[in-house]
């Protein structure tokens, strides 16, 4: 399939800056694959399209401030860092911007010196792997100190609560962008949302570079997606697993969690628990072995996350649900507004 296949026109003004308080106000688009038809609604009323016996499946990862600007010793330079994949305790893979200023051997001094990186050694993608040094730890702490949240370049601003991009359920550090589509997510929502039987179960996977590195070939069968580090619970796989057998619907949330469960699935769609590296790459032709229902954002054009969708929905009615969204006016991106598939 050719990369031109995925792309729409957008009005810049539709991409969303700031998220809407509070965060279950979002709108909601509806896309019903049987009878082929649209509802518009809002994210609150996410209960009425949920039965008992379902379960939600959420990614619990957290984003890291894995955002550091530094500067090249000798020359003073200024170097932007992203953080991507952690390989052991004080070596990343990440983006560096420019990367022409960062061959291997080159050291970036972050802050007054307390946090120093070296270039080991370059990538497959182009990124650079980076060994951190300092005198005073935990690594974390200097993170937490010098970073900053790693927004998506197409939002402008930065929020004035960084906790809005990251889920009310966010647990384990280690994401360099956020599972946007659960950020609609209230504590008072998943508390209605089992009361009324459905079950919340919970995954690991951690955002990095695969998820939104652009396709860049023409024939997207070329494209190779960055592995991503995933894990699955025995209990999390036993519980997926035991509302299938029951008839229950799997809805996952967001394109992380259908990669994590599409690449732990049998044939039969049987969860096995475990983890590991993920570069499952999903587009249009792909056999979905463990997903019913799926609650997502609106996605960049030709990105590999409007591929997945209409993988799961088909490409022709993605497209025109997305050409409603604009003429109805919907946010789009990571603090836009949210789309469910049923």
């Amino acid at each position: 399939m050719r990369l031109e296949e995925f792309d729409y026109d957008l009005p810049p003004e539709l991409i969303a800056q700031t998220p809407v308080e509070p965060r279950d106000a979002s709108r909601l688009l509806v896309l019903h694959r049987e009878g082929d038809y649209l509802e518009h609604r809002h994210f609150y009323d996410l209960p009425d399209y949920l039965h008992e016996g379902d379960v939600l499946v959420l990614n619990e990862t957290r984003v890291l401030p894995a955002r550091l600007w530094g500067r090249r010793a000798g020359t003073g330079a200024r170097i932007e860092v992203l953080l991507l994949t952690r390989r052991d305790r004080d070596t990343w893979e990440a983006l560096v911007r420019p990367g022409r200023r960062v061959p291997v051997g080159t050291e970036i001094i972050f802050g007054q010196g307390e946090l120093k990186a070296r270039a080991t050694a370059t990538s497959g993608g182009g990124e650079r792997v980076l060994q951190f040094s300092y005198q005073e730890g935990p690594f974390e702490a200097l993170l937490d100190r010098l970073g900053e949240m790693p927004l998506p370049p197409y939002i402008k601003a930065k929020p004035q609560d960084p906790g809005r991009y990251q889920t009310v359920y966010a647990r384990v550090e280690g994401s360099a962008a956020a599972p946007t589509a659960g950020l609609h997510f209230t504590p008072r929502l998943l508390e209605q949302l089992r009361g009324q039987g459905v079950q919340i179960v919970y995954l690991l996977l951690h955002v990095g570079l695969g998820t939104f590195r652009p396709v860049k070939v023409e024939n997207i069968e070329e494209h190779h997606m960055h592995a991503e580090y995933y894990e699955v619970t025995p209990e999390a796989a036993a519980a997926i697993n035991a509302a299938r057998a029951r008839g229950g619907r799997i809805v996952a949330v967001g394109t992380t969690v259908v990669r994590t469960l599409e690449t732990v699935a049998t044939e039969g769609g049987l969860i096995q628990p475990g983890s590991g590296w993920t570069d499952i790459f999903i587009y249009p032709g792909y056999r979905f072995k463990a997903v019913d229902c799926l609650i997502t954002n609106f996605h960049l054009p030709k990105s590999t996350l409007i591929m997945l969708v209409s993988a799961f929905a088909g490409r022709e009615k993605i497209l025109a649900a997305y050409r409603t969204a604009v003429a109805e006016g919907y946010r789009f991106f990571s603090f836009g507004d949210a789309m469910l598939i049923l």
